[in-house]
Formats: C-alpha cells, sequence, structure tokens
C-alpha cells in the first residue's frame, strides 16, 4: 500500500488550485496527488494535464459530505489528507507526517496549526488560532493521545483542529469516513466521532498550512446563511447543558469576525 496521498477537492474554477498543486508538488518527500471533483471543467482539466495529476469525476450533485469521501475513497494510499482547493502546505508536512507514524504506528489523525492568508497576505497574529493552540494542549502529552478523553477534550469548546490540516489513517479507520447531517460542523462532527474510537491523534504544534480567508469560503456562505452558528449550538448540545450552550455560543460567535 502506498504511504500518502493528497486528495485535493477541487470545485468550480477556483484561482488558487494552482498554487495549491504547487504546494503539493514543492513537498519534500514526494507523494500521491489526486484532484477529485464534482463539478468538472476545462480550467480544472487543463491545471491536472499541467501538473501530470490524475482526475476523478463524482457525479451527482455537488455536497461537500459526498465530495470529501469521494475523494478519500479514490485515494489509494494508508493516510489520505483532504486538500482544500484554496490552502497550501508547507513542505515538511508529508515528511512530518510518516515520522509521527514510525513513532506511533495506532495514529489514526495527524494534524497541526496553520497561518492565516488574507488577501493574499499571510497574518503573522491570527487571534483564532492562537485560542485553538492553547486548546490543542492536551494532545502533547503524547503518552496519552490514545485515549478518548484527552481526545476529545479538545473539541469541548470547539473545533480546535483544522480540518485542511488533517490527514486520516485509512487503514485503520476505513470508510466511509464522514457520516454526518452538518455542513459546516462536518468536520467538528466527524472528529468527535472518531476521538471516540481507538487510535491516536498526533498533532505537530507547528504551521503546517497555509488557511486562506475569501469571500468565496464556505465558511463564510455558513456564516452569512446562519447555519454556521445553529450547528455549532447543536454540537455544543451533545456535550454541554443549555445554559453552558448559551454561554459558549455568545463567545463563540466572536470568532465570526476573522471572516469580515
Amino acid at each position: 500500500m502506498k504511504p500518502h496521498t493528497f486528495a485535493v477537492c477541487a470545485y468550480r474554477d477556483s484561482p488558487y488550485l494552482e498554487a495549491c498543486i504547487r504546494s503539493l508538488k514543492g513537498q519534500s518527500v514526494p507523494t500521491d496527488i489526486i484532484l477529485c471533483t464534482s463539478t468538472p471543467s476545462p480550467y480544472i482539466m487543463d491545471m491536472a494535464d499541467k501538473y501530470g495529476i490524475s482526475v476523478h469525476v463524482r457525479e451527482g450533485k455537488s455536497r461537500i459530505m459526498d465530495d470529501w469521501n469521494f475523494a478519500y475513497h479514490m485515494a489509494d494510499s494508508r493516510f489520505v489528507t483532504i486538500a482544500h482547493q484554496d490552502d497550501m502546505y508547507q513542505k515538511d508536512y508529508v515528511k512530518l507526517l510518516l515520522e509521527s507514524w514510525k513513532r506511533y504506528p495506532d495514529m489514526t489523525l495527524f494534524t497541526g496549526g496553520y497561518t492565516v492568508v488574507k488577501r493574499d497576505t499571510l497574518v503573522k497574529f491570527e487571534k483564532v488560532e492562537f485560542i485553538k493552540r492553547f486548546l490543542r494542549l492536551p494532545l502533547r502529552l503524547r503518552p496519552l493521545s490514545h485515549l478518548r478523553a484527552v481526545k476529545r477534550s479538545v473539541l469541548l469548546f470547539g473545533n480546535s483542529i483544522c480540518c485542511p490540516a488533517c490527514t486520516y489513517n485509512k487503514e485503520l479507520l476505513g470508510e466511509p469516513l464522514f457520516d454526518s447531517p452538518y455542513q459546516f460542523a462536518l468536520d467538528w462532527d466527524t472528529l468527535w466521532k472518531l476521538a471516540g474510537r481507538g487510535g491516536r491523534f498526533i498533532c505537530i504544534e507547528r504551521p503546517l498550512m497555509y488557511y486562506r480567508v475569501h469571500e468565496e469560503a464556505t465558511t463564510k456562505a455558513c456564516i452569512k446563511d446562519n447555519s454556521r452558528a445553529r450547528e455549532e449550538a447543536e454540537m455544543f448540545a451533545k456535550m454541554w447543558p443549555k445554559p453552558v450552550v448559551k454561554l459558549l455560543m455568545h463567545y463563540y460567535r466572536r470568532a465570526y469576525e476573522e471572516y469580515e
């Protein structure tokens, strides 16, 4: 079995797709790259041809969970990173992933921090990621990072794990990976379920990718139509009583300002 695949989810004609692909091609440890889409176009096909990447087209209406599961399924490797087309990855991402796996063969999830990119400018200090880094502190206890309580502790006050920074151990987790009624909180709900299963969460607490914030991002759309607030409140309700949920949502909504 191949060690790792970046499965790039391409949606329509993103101007950031090429930068994403270039960052994957520039990894210090070569890896497989595939491009998966439910919205095929000449632009996407041309980009794949330019970089020698195979394209897999999913039939049917575009839907985040279905698109992600399709990308995960098409990756023929032990580890799968579902790369978002707007983001870029640090050159040692795969190297650090494989080094972590050699040390912790029961690793089901690999992740790390990120640097925010707004209007094509790096944000040196991003307060939401600073808070998330604090919330991820329990995962620094590597000998205990296989425990359900430790894994779920980093999800109790919000999703402190950045979805595109995640790599999943397909050999241990099987498929389908995503099974959730949510659109925005899909990753949080999935991580909560994975934390309840066996295996270890490994977090490298340093920026491993560049996370782009822009007007066309799904996160922005979910804020505008209020689905983000509704789904996050439902996630908190799985973990806390109603008075605590209300208090958490009062403060948690302030994070939405980062997308303004």
